[in-house]
């Protein structure tokens, strides 16, 4: 990579799309949407297993069977959008995500619910990178796209929170089934608005042949990964499959990037991944993830099970969350990013995450929502929402416009593995923290009130010391972000591609700003 001065942060030569503040708006409505049901179908999870005769054995297929084939297809679904084009990508990912909605809104047994999640998992994966990439070619102008991405990243950020709220409304006062029903209205209005507003830009594709060992290297070595933690959080780490998934993805996805390193036209060019300002976006975003996914689901449990809220009081007690990511991508992280280098918002916003969190570490069985949670979780927003908008944007920018699906597509895996990550590692940390609070302490209860109340210390314990995990790894996030995330302000300088790698190819190098 090479930086050249250009001013008032233009990319050279780019005319910005008339209509790109319109489409900002179907491309933001079908992330929510995306982002919405990783979280809502969880709420309802209950009364599907229910209806439906699913087995507890079997009812982390609802979850599982939507992990694997979105984490494990991501840079496929990616590079498809580079090769058919951006535009055609979402719309099609939207169309599918609508029927495989609605196939598990009408599930009338397991079998059918698991491919209805499968398919979701397919038509996301294709999806969601291409929504991302659509943003990347759109906005160009430095303060424009922090603007555009402030939004995006509040959205990614917040979505899962809304879930919670909207699933609870759906699940409570309507039936389990409107969780998936409600994604066909997103989808058919983001899909209409994208089709008549979005115009992508003229010679952005990538036509090169499709590299078929990266494609089935990649999604098999990333579901073996995903399924492997996916796993281990049921079935434990010493299980040997769980161990044999880990070792399968390792040679999986060591013999991919061999691959990729050799072929002309590689699903994933290793330029977009060791430029060390993506690289470090990329391996930090992972990192917040897993502590972000690992505290949803410990905060849900704690306010359900343990202060005994209900579904929809569950929801709004994480508003004080959504509000500070709003705040911090569209306010802290829009204003600043145009002023200050990327990592000196993403550091500090790691930090400021990290101390909300370590708030979440005092919490008892009695502990005030006023006193606690509400500062914990609003510090928490906010420090994730000024992190995550310039990452989002700094990880597609100064990415050649053939690149910018596969780009966006490492963004959206290192969340998906990271959340797979966070789930099954502070899951499995809560859970021998609670055995051993539980063993140590259940001797001296003898009535079953107090043997009730050894059980529920036992589970905020395990909550509280995989908190205290999630803190360390917010930290590391923010070191990670400091050290190898070194870019200028947006408008300082212009990214262009290397020269040498890009030789002979008959797509012209673009200049981005950055």
């Amino acid at each position: 990579m090479s930086a050249t001065a250009a001013p008032a942060g233009k990319a050279v030569g780019a005319v910005p799309d008339a209509n790109r503040w319109k489409a900002l708006v179907f491309i933001a409505l079908a992330q929510l949407m995306v982002v919405l049901d990783a979280t809502i179908v969880n709420i309802a999870l209950p009364s599907a297993q229910q209806d439906l005769g699913i087995s507890d054995g079997n009812r982390q297929w609802v979850v599982t069977a939507y992990a694997l084939a979105f984490g494990g297809l991501l840079l496929f679904g990616g590079r498809i959008a580079d090769l058919w084009g951006r535009k055609r990508a979402f719309v099609l990912g939207l169309g599918g995500f609508a029927v495989a909605s609605a196939l598990g809104g009408a599930a009338t047994n397991e079998a059918m619910m698991f491919g209805a999640r499968a398919l979701q998992g397919v038509f996301g994966a294709l999806l969601a990178p291409a929504a991302l990439s659509l943003l990347a070619v759109m906005f160009t102008d430095g303060k424009e796209r922090a603007k555009a991405f402030g939004i995006y990243g509040a959205i990614a950020g917040g979505g899962g929170a809304v879930g919670l709220i909207l699933g609870g409304f759906l699940t409570e006062y309507l039936d389990w089934r409107w969780t998936f029903f409600v994604n066909i209205p997103f989808a058919v209005v983001a899909a209409a608005g994208a089709y008549f507003v979005i115009r992508e830009p003229e010679g952005s594709r990538n036509r090169s042949p499709l590299d078929i060992p990266g494609v089935v290297l990649s999604t098999v070595g990333l579901v073996a990964l995903v399924y492997g933690f996916t796993r281990a959080e049921s079935e434990g780490w010493s299980d040997s499959l769980t161990i044999g998934m880990f070792v399968a993805s390792a040679v999986l996805l060591a013999a991919f990037v061999a691959v990729e390193a050799k072929v002309k036209a590689p699903l994933l060019p290793l330029r977009v991944i060791t430029e060390r300002n993506r690289g470090g976006i990329y391996l930090s975003l992972g990192l917040a993830i897993i502590a972000m996914f690992g505290l949803f689901l410990f905060l849900t449990y704690y306010l359900q099970v343990v202060q005994g809220y209900s579904p929809v009081k569950t929801g709004f007690a994480f508003l004080p969350m959504i509000a500070g990511m709003i705040t911090g991508s569209t306010q802290i992280g829009t204003r600043l990013m145009t002023r200050v280098a990327p990592r000196l918002l993403m550091g500090p916003g790691f930090l400021v995450a990290a101390l909300g969190m370590l708030l979440l570490t005092q919490l008892e069985i009695d502990t005030s929502y006023a006193a606690v949670l509400l500062p914990g979780m609003l510090l928490l927003g906010l420090g994730m929402g000024t992190a995550f908008m310039p990452a989002m944007s700094l990880a597609t920018l100064g990415v050649e416009p053939r690149d910018s699906g596969v780009a966006s597509a490492m963004v959206n895996t290192s969340q998906q593995v990271g959340g797979a990550i966070g789930t099954a590692l502070l899951n499995t940390i809560a859970a021998s923290a609670t055995t051993s609070y539980i063993t140590d302490h259940i001797g001296g209860a003898t009535s079953p009130a107090q043997q009730q109340l050894v059980q529920l210390e036992g589970q905020v314990q395990g909550y509280t010391s995989a908190i205290w995990f999630a803190v360390g790894i917010l930290v590391a996030a923010a070191a990670i972000a400091v050290t190898f995330i070194n870019a200028g302000r947006p408008a300082d300088t212009v990214v262009t591609g290397s020269a040498d790698e890009t030789a002979g190819d008959e797509l012209p190098i673009p200049v981005v700003a950055h």
